[in-house]
C-alpha cells in the first residue's frame, strides 16, 4: 500500500464474520480492521488444552469452557476478539460468533504478549459479564490473574512458579502445576 492509499473503510462485525481474505489465516478486529493473529506455538497449544481440561474437571452446568471464542463489546460495533480460552456459565450469546464470558484466558507468547496484556485487557475490562482474567505466560511458569472487586476496580495477583489460581465467580482453584504439566 502506498503512502497516499486510502485506509480500508472499517468494517463492522457482522461482516468481518463473513469475511473470507482466501487463506487460512485467522483474524480478529481491531478498531474496524482485520488484524492476522500469530499462529499458535505448541506450549500454547499445550496449555490451552490443560486449561480446558482442568476448568472442565470443576465447572458446573450450565458453566462451559470453549477454546478460540469470538468475544465482542455489548456496545461497540469495531472490535471482536478471539480469547484462547473463555467461560461462560448463561446461555449462549443471541450474537453469532459469541459468548458472554464470565472468565477469559488469553496465553501470552513473545509476539502477542503486548497486544494482549494492553489493548485486550483494556477491552475485556470493559465486558459486564467478565469477573476474572487469566493471563498465562507460554515461556516460563507465571500467571498474571485479575479479578473484578466491583463495576469500577479490577485487583491483579502474580502467580510465579507453583502456588494456585483461585476463580472465585465459579468456586473453582486450580494448581499452576496443573496448566503447566506436561509444558514447562
Amino acid at each position: 500500500m502506498g503512502m497516499s492509499d486510502p485506509a480500508p473503510r472499517a468494517m463492522t462485525v457482522e461482516e468481518f464474520l463473513v469475511w473470507n481474505d482466501g487463506t487460512d489465516t485467522r483474524y480478529e478486529l481491531d478498531g474496524g480492521q482485520p488484524v492476522a493473529m500469530t499462529p499458535p506455538s505448541d506450549a500454547h497449544a499445550l496449555l490451552a488444552a490443560n486449561i480446558v481440561v482442568e476448568f472442565g474437571k470443576h465447572l458446573r452446568s450450565p458453566c462451559r469452557a470453549r477454546v478460540e471464542a469470538g468475544i465482542r463489546l455489548p456496545d461497540r460495533d469495531d472490535a471482536w476478539f478471539q480469547a484462547d480460552v473463555a467461560m461462560a456459565c448463561g446461555p449462549t450469546s443471541s450474537k453469532p460468533g459469541t459468548v458472554d464470558p464470565t472468565i477469559i484466558v488469553e496465553i501470552l507468547s513473545p509476539s502477542t504478549a503486548q497486544f494482549d496484556r494492553g489493548r485486550k485487557l483494556a477491552i475485556y475490562r470493559e465486558i459486564p459479564s467478565v469477573q476474572e482474567i487469566l493471563l498465562l505466560d507460554s515461556t516460563k511458569r507465571y500467571a498474571e490473574l485479575w479479578h473484578r472487586e466491583d463495576e469500577r476496580s479490577w485487583v491483579v495477583r502474580d502467580v510465579i512458579g507453583g502456588g494456585t489460581l483461585r476463580f472465585p465467580s465459579v468456586g473453582i482453584e486450580i494448581p499452576m502445576a496443573a496448566l503447566y504439566e506436561g509444558v514447562l
